[in-house]
């Protein structure tokens, strides 16, 4: 396997008491930023549960230095970066990904809304009311309720069966208590002492130390405070029946190493191949799946959570399966299990970007199972107990092919009879090799560096009749093993069948790719009638699902069919490479042979639907009002897409203003730009507790009329800074590869040249207050067509049913 690009993290404790880790990969193209404070939802005053979750959101709606449109989040969004944070229980982590030049203005901004939130009294109003909405959705969501509902077992006074998500009866703003409460625990966690910070970036060590030093500057300095330990979770082990079968364990006095035990631990149950617990039970007919991972994890105690997808009465006997299996685990010669788990994490860590890897710093992950790991397993598996003796069935996971590095190709590019002398001699025979390659469907573009260790592969297939819904769960099911292991080789892998459509798509590792594109060949190919179907999954939240169905609405309807053999048979395919090298295009060579289908280099472009308003109705089974508004660009012309990006960039910040923070109509509210099979539009969307779809698009509708204001006052300078920003997002030295290949990809469906990406930036920084403006009167004339997908019936005109 190639060899391991990120070594560990430096780490140190800064003069002032802040704990850093940094991590410096000259590969990387953006910084990262995950500060941990110690302190979470636990750690608040039991008079007022919430008040470390209202803490963190506040600390995000501005201050004296940085208001709202010049704080953290409004910085990120207008840099094309990520930001986020958690409360959780003993924990709160904040964390966010900008480009290296603009990465030290957003520590200024995370340092100063840490150490200086404004936290009037208005704003907390305000900001209540969305944890109110938060709470009145998760009451309401199947999901949450169900983890909330995991603890039942535990005793009553354990602070995990507490509720501390807060809402209007628990943050009692206008309390002087609760004012007190509330700055007390901003004074005494938020401060140095209780914090980690984690650096990740393409600067050196020098760099980030400087960088660490100046954010730290502006943070209160302390020691580090013991957190109030919790009391006992004195049972062993319970079951629970619900919408799965559930199993858990608690520990009490479980060694320091333990996390890194549990991980390793779960990753073998949750392994699903001959042998182990997972197969057995499939076998048995007693559980579909297994998922197993530890809930929480706090000074000794832990909570491991087994969910089975099976009926209620099979507990019993999938329990004692379990302790069958963990009394033959915890008997085997670990270590060629420890050095697959090795190599897969260091697989994981050369595909992470920065993001990723500066919250594996901030959490101190182990890379592998250590030898005091190996005695914590140990202690787990003694504690959870087990027979002496176990069944004779049971045997290790066969390896992961994907993990075993492919043998170089002997003088990969040469033909035969040639040898290293002949490089850069052409023949007939290689003219006529690469003249059949670029006549082939399957595209191998230059318009990545083929210099990385990574890449990207789309296959896209048309087909005649659609898969039905049920051959879609099969199609799925096939591939769990395969994704499974390419996700530990470092390879995502997915596939997704919308209306006339299939796509088959690899990012990450280039080296395992063609074995990775044989294998899920064979398993898409290779279902029948008999097949297992996918399990069910429980709902998520209405937004999201509404998300999930938005990509099979941008393709014609056509009939569906049951049959996978015809499905493959009467398909055209095609597809597009990025970032191979030569030798992973020579490695494809059989994969490509055994694609199914007709190749076929023109399939058609989606085509564009304009001036239509379109309504689609989504059952989310959820009271909450939830909305998607989809406003396509009216032409596929690169200078309309220019516009509409940077009128997604300039809305972004506003728009959540607006809805979510003035008018409080709920806590899920987003515009974002989207390309769906080579369309580009832009999106709103709201989930609201109390706000009918009808009120809510006319809260848009009144959004958009006053865009055209919000361009005029730009002025010139800021329309420059603002395109200039936009452009900054697509230049190769700072765009990941994996962003690039999906932009060029939908390029590619929207039948633009290779030379897109450049194209696009050219339009970008071409824009004018005249070019806005006269894009926004488009948004607003609903040119491109409107389609809205809710979860209510539709209203009256204009609007329609969608096919």
């Amino acid at each position: 396997m190639p060899a391991p690009t990120h070594p560990r993290p430096h780490t140190e404790t800064l003069a002032n008491g802040l704990r850093v880790t940094l991590r410096h990969v000259p590969g990387l193209k953006r910084s990262a930023a995950a500060l941990r404070v110690a302190a979470g939802s636990h750690d608040v005053p039991l008079a007022w549960p919430g008040l470390a979750h209202f803490l963190e959101h506040l600390l995000f709606l501005g201050t004296e230095r940085f208001p709202t449109d010049e704080a953290l989040m409004a910085y990120v969004q207008r840099h094309g970066g990520q930001v986020n944070a958690s409360t959780r229980e003993r924990t709160t982590d904040f964390f966010f990904q900008l480009p290296v030049s603009s990465f030290s203005a957003g520590l200024e901004r995370l340092s100063e809304m840490l150490a200086r939130p404004r936290m009037n009294l208005d704003d907390q109003l305000r900001e209540r009311e969305v944890l109110q909405a938060e709470f009145v959705a998760w009451s309401q969501d199947p999901m949450a309720q169900q983890q909330f509902a995991l603890y039942e077992g535990l005793p009553g006074e354990h602070p995990l069966r507490g509720f501390y998500a807060g809402n209007r009866d628990s943050l009692q703003v206008e309390s002087s208590g609760f004012q007190s409460a509330l700055k007390d625990f901003h004074q005494r966690f938020y401060r140095t002492g209780q914090m980690t910070l984690s650096l990740v970036g393409p600067q050196s060590i020098d760099e980030l130390r400087e960088l660490a030093q100046q954010f730290a500057t502006a943070l209160p300095a302390g020691d580090k405070i013991a957190q109030a330990e919790p009391l006992p979770l004195t049972v062993k082990s319970y079951q629970q029946v619900g919408a799965h079968a559930n199993l858990l364990f608690a520990f009490d006095g479980l060694p320091e190493p333990s996390a890194e035990a549990m991980a390793f631990l779960c990753h073998w149950l949750n392994n699903a191949k001959p042998g182990g617990l997972l197969a057995h039970l499939q076998r048995q007919n007693l559980a579909d799946s297994l998922k197993a991972a530890p809930i929480y994890q706090f000074a000794g105690q832990a909570l491991l959570h087994l969910q089975f997808h099976a009926a209620g009465e099979h507990l019993n006997a999938i329990h004692e399966q379990l302790l069958d299996w963990l009394s033959f685990f915890a008997r085997q010669d670990w270590t060629p299990l420890r050095e697959e788990y090795a190599a897969l994490l260091q697989r994981q860590q050369q595909v992470s970007g920065a993001l990723q890897l500066a919250r594996i710093d901030v959490e101190q992950k182990e890379s592998g199972l250590s030898e005091s790991g190996v005695a914590a397993l140990a202690h787990i598996l003694r504690e959870i107990g087990g027979a002496d003796n176990f069944s004779d069935h049971w045997h290790l996971p066969a390896a992961n092919p994907f993990l075993r590095a492919n043998e170089p190709l002997a003088n990969a590019g040469l033909i035969r009879g040639q040898t290293s002398a002949h490089r850069g001699l052409r023949t007939f025979a290689q003219d006529r090799s690469r003249s059949r390659r670029e006549r082939s469907p399957m595209h191998f573009s230059r318009a990545l560096p083929d210099s990385s260790d990574e890449g990207a592969i789309y296959l896209r297939w048309q087909v005649d009749m659609a898969a039905s819904a049920d051959l879609r769960s099969r199609l799925q099911r096939s591939l769990r093993q395969t994704r499974q292991d390419a996700s530990e080789a470092g390879v995502n892998l997915s596939f997704s069948a919308a209306g006339n459509q299939c796509l088959l798509k690899m990012t990450g590792l280039q080296e395992p790719m063609p074995s990775v594109l044989e294998h899920a060949l064979k398993c898409l190919t290779m279902i029948d009638a008999d097949s297992p179907r996918d399990e069910v999954q429980i709902p998520s939240m209405p937004i999201r699902q509404l998300l999930e169905a938005l990509p099979e609405k941008y393709l014609p309807p056509i009939e569906t069919s049951d049959d996978a053999k015809q499905l493959w048979t009467t398909s055209r395919w095609d597809g597009l490479a990025l970032g191979l090298n030569q030798q992973t295009q020579s490695a494809m060579g059989l994969a490509l042979s055994r694609i199914p289908g007709t190749p076929d280099n023109q399939l058609p472009v989606t085509p564009i639907t304009q001036g239509q308003y379109q309504w689609s109705q989504i059952n989310t089974a959820s009271s909450e009002h939830a909305l998607l508004l989809i406003c396509p660009t009216a032409s596929r012309d690169i200078a309309d897409e220019a516009a509409w990006r940077l009128l997604a960039q300039l809305c972004q910040t506003p728009f959540y203003q607006r809805l979510r923070v003035e008018l409080q109509l709920g806590y899920a509210v987003f515009s974002a730009l989207r390309q769906v099979h080579g369309t580009t539009a832009i999106v709103f969307g709201v989930q609201s507790p109390t706000a009918s779809a009808a009120i809510l698009l006319e809260h848009i509708q009144a959004f958009f009329n006053g865009i055209p204001a919000m361009i005029e006052t730009l002025g010139d300078a800021g329309l420059k800074q603002q395109s200039q920003n936009l452009a900054d997002q697509f230049n190769p030295a700072t765009q990941s590869n994996k962003d690039a290949a999906e932009l060029l990809w939908q390029g590619k469906l929207a039948g633009h040249s290779s030379d897109y990406r450049e194209q696009l930036v050219m339009a970008i920084r071409q824009l004018d207050h005249q070019a806005l403006l006269a894009a926004a009167q488009r948004l607003i004339n609903a040119n491109g067509g409107y389609h809205c997908l809710a979860n209510e019936p539709m209203p009256g005109a204009p609007w329609q049913a969608a096919n």
